[in-house]
Formats: structure tokens, C-alpha cells, sequence
């Protein structure tokens, strides 16, 4: 019985541990300024935004390696529109729509 409270314990540490790559991940975001980014990268937003009103754009890091996400206001919905460091478009979704599949709440 004495030995059952610090197995619990230690595999608490250890379980909250695993996560703490995945929520240092989420907090590597920085908003910027259009004017701050790449030519090539504010080409593709411009593009894909089209006349829309780009909200906010985040420089944020996935896999070790930069991404752009600018978040767009689409007829009263919100869309990011996501673009790599070179320009190159990646993807583009709702917002509520991604955070929904992967349980979060917006």
C-alpha cells in the first residue's frame, strides 16, 4: 500500500510531461505585421484573401518550420489561410471548423 501513492504519483508527472511538447508547440505563435513578412508570402495571402479583411496573420513554427497563418473574415466567418516560409499556400480551413475536429473549443 505505501508504495502505490508514488507509483501514482510518478506516472502522473510523467503523463503530464508527455504533453508539455505538444501545448509549447501551440504557444509558438507571434502575431506580425503584413509588412513584415516576405514578398513572396504576402503575395499568397493577398491572393488568397482576396478582397476580405485579413483579421490577424501568426508566424508560428510546425515541424520545425515557419508558417504563416493569416486569419481572414470571409462573410462573418473566419478562414486561416496557411502559407510556408518560400509563399507556397499549405492550406485553408474554417476556424471553428479545424478546432472542432481536434476537440477544442473556439
Amino acid at each position: 500500500m505505501k508504495y502505490i501513492v508514488p507509483i501514482i504519483a510518478v506516472a502522473s508527472v510523467l503523463t503530464l510531461g508527455a504533453w508539455t511538447p505538444l501545448s509549447a508547440e501551440e504557444e509558438n505563435e507571434q502575431t506580425v505585421k503584413m509588412s513584415d513578412l516576405p514578398a513572396a508570402v504576402q503575395t499568397t495571402i493577398k491572393d488568397k484573401a482576396g478582397s476580405n479583411e485579413i483579421v490577424k496573420i501568426e508566424k508560428k513554427t510546425e515541424e520545425g518550420k515557419t508558417v504563416y497563418e493569416a486569419v481572414v473574415n470571409k462573410k462573418g466567418k473566419e478562414w486561416s489561410i496557411e502559407v510556408d516560409a518560400t509563399g507556397t499556400f499549405l492550406k485553408q480551413y474554417q476556424e471553428g471548423k479545424e478546432k472542432e475536429e481536434k476537440g477544442e473549443k473556439y
